[in-house]
């Protein structure tokens, strides 16, 4: 009589080994008590999601936080969808972000004992599992075509039934051993299934480290789990390698709750201690008034590159995404002035249990707070990287004038009130462009932003009084008195409180008096602070740029 054994001999002859080796090879990890070992898993399908950056964020800091271990599985048997490439572009951008991997893929090679770190090349070990499961009568071999569970959907779905492949719907279940053997031998097609002891009326409970215990439906689903090219479904694969990778927690995006029933069967059914899960909420966005999940083929936000091309320092969207995930991760920066995520203890237990919003404001804040704490040294290294990829023309103008950008980035920098108008790296070139000659000849093509209430005449005799008298050795508040001088000298009030008091006696106040100096210089009627943009530019480019004014308001 053929028994499962025999069944599971033919069609795994190649397999040796068992279990038992397997936990032999792949040992309990030794690391101090309470160390977490975390792992980031994902598909070669695309690009970094801003979801998985996230959740990757988390088990990165879940792990360090501990003294434990972060790994990197990729998880790439969904051959018709893989993109080649992408497994390296995702270790590329999680290394952009400073998360550092202790083990795992690499993208061209593996680091750590507990490898192969790519599912594609983890075959033999699923096989013996499998082999294990069908001696112990829990898998089986599915004969089923794509038109036979098709069929079955649709009666399924006439009777309000559950879809799926269960109970009397499991066609392939209650086949013998000694026929499935035949049929193999003959050469028919078949994928293998696990056999399912659950009851979808009981429920089963587990303890989720977010969202407490956790009680739902049993599964009842004969999944399959071996494909028929020989490789083994996700929920397959995940379960033995998180046993066999020694993983602690597993931390993954809520639409996984679901599954939960699956994998705690297969976890129990191959004798495997169940890791703790904790499932994220996912961030999501309002579309027409409704919330909905951040979409990979609708949302730009989706796409973590989007936010490295457009030139966020990678703090501000790790400190971001910390806020989002970690209630009190905002009011501590605040608190300690400090945007550093190395220095915050991270806790599953405060993170939110709902879906979040992306908040691009909230991204633009601590962009903005992070640039403002670069030194000016510091800023310029990064833009000149960043431009390199993705500002040719912010590149060309910065690498050719090193020290004036570096001046131009210190304007106001560091101190309490320190410069916050640079939210990316992408702000800077329109912002303090017209400090190069070339760009600043550009802005003014097509004219000067002059006060048109204020008669050409006097603001030419205001910039030629100014381009004469001005004295470059002096600090800025005693130089902007001498601003105050120049207007009063040309029928302009000290101030604007005073040109309040009678408009009629002046022809503005100190303040237009400033913004014709600034119209000249910089070809806009805001700046950075006047006083350094004068420091930078020196005397003889001043001058010859309200020359240049004076000009066309001939």
């Amino acid at each position: 009589m053929i028994t499962y054994k025999d069944l599971a001999d033919y069609i795994f002859k190649d397999v040796n080994e068992t279990i038992e080796d397997l936990e032999k090879k792949y040992p309990e990890r030794k690391l101090p008590e309470g160390a977490e070992v975390t792992r980031f898993a994902p598909s070669p399908t695309g690009f970094l999601h801003l979801g998985s950056l996230s959740t990757s964020l988390i088990d990165y800091k879940v792990a360090k936080d501990s003294k434990g271990i972060f790994y990197l599985r990729l998880e790439d048997t969904d051959t018709k969808r893989e993109i080649e490439g992408s497994g390296e572009e995702l270790v590329r951008q999680l290394k952009y972000f400073g998360i550092e991997l202790d083990e795992g893929y690499f993208g061209n090679h593996d680091v750590g004992d507990y490898g192969p770190y790519r599912q594609s090349e983890r075959a033999h070990i699923y096989r013996i599992c499998i082999k294990h499961l069908m001696e112990i009568g829990r898998a089986y071999p599915c004969f089923c075509s794509a038109e036979q569970l098709e069929e079955t959907r649709q009666i399924q779905e006439a009777n309000k039934e559950i879809p799926g492949y269960y109970g009397d719907y499991a066609i392939c279940r209650n086949i013998e051993p000694e026929e499935a053997l035949n049929r193999i031998k003959n050469g028919d097609p078949y994928v293998i299934r696990f056999r399912s002891l659950g009851n979808h009326n009981n429920k089963v409970v587990f303890h989720d480290e977010i969202r407490g215990d956790i009680a739902i439906a049993e599964n009842d689903m004969d999944v399959v789990i071996l494909k028929s090219d020989g490789l083994p479904t996700y929920h397959f694969a995940h379960a033995v390698d998180d046993h066999f990778m020694r993983t602690t927690v597993v931390i993954r995006g809520e639409e996984w709750i679901a599954s939960a029933p699956i994998h705690i069967e297969l976890f129990n059914a191959l004798g495997f201690k169940l890791p703790r899960y904790a499932h994220v909420p996912v961030i999501m966005k309002l579309d027409n008034g409704n919330k909905r999940k951040l979409s990979k083929r609708k949302d730009p936000e989706a796409n973590v590159k989007n936010f490295i091309e457009g030139g966020y320092p990678n703090e501000a969207l790790k400190a971001y995404l910390l806020s989002i995930a970690n209630s009190n991760f905002e009011e501590w920066t605040m608190e300690n002035n400090c945007y550093d995520i190395e220095k915050f203890t991270f806790s599953l237990s405060k993170m939110s249990l709902d879906g979040i919003l992306f908040d691009q404001d909230k991204l633009s804040y601590f962009s903005k707070e992070i640039i403002a704490q670069f030194t000016a040294e510091d800023f310029y290294n990064r833009l000149l990287v960043w431009s390199k990829d993705y500002d040719v023309t912010l590149y060309d103008h910065i690498s050719k004038n090193k020290d004036m950008t570096i001046n131009a980035l210190n304007i106001e920098r560091g101190g309490e009130k320190a410069r916050k108008d640079f939210s990316s790296y992408k702000d800077v070139y329109p912002i303090i462009g017209f400090f190069y000659k070339d760009r600043y000849e550009e802005i003014i093509k097509t004219g000067f932003p002059f006060n048109e209430a204020i008669d050409k005449e006097v603001i030419k005799d205001v910039l030629l009084d100014f381009a004469k008298s001005n004295d470059y050795s002096l600090a800025n508040d005693v130089w902007f008195n001498t601003v105050k001088e120049l207007g009063v000298r040309h029928g302009f009030a000290e101030s604007g409180k005073i040109y309040k008091q009678n408009k009629e006696a002046y022809k503005g106040h100190v303040g237009d008096v400033a913004e014709m100096i600034r119209v000249a210089l910089c070809g806009a009627k805001n700046s950075p602070n006047l006083h350094s943009v004068l420091q930078i530019l020196g005397k003889d480019e001043v001058n010859r740029r309200i020359n240049v004014a004076v000009d066309y308001l001939k």
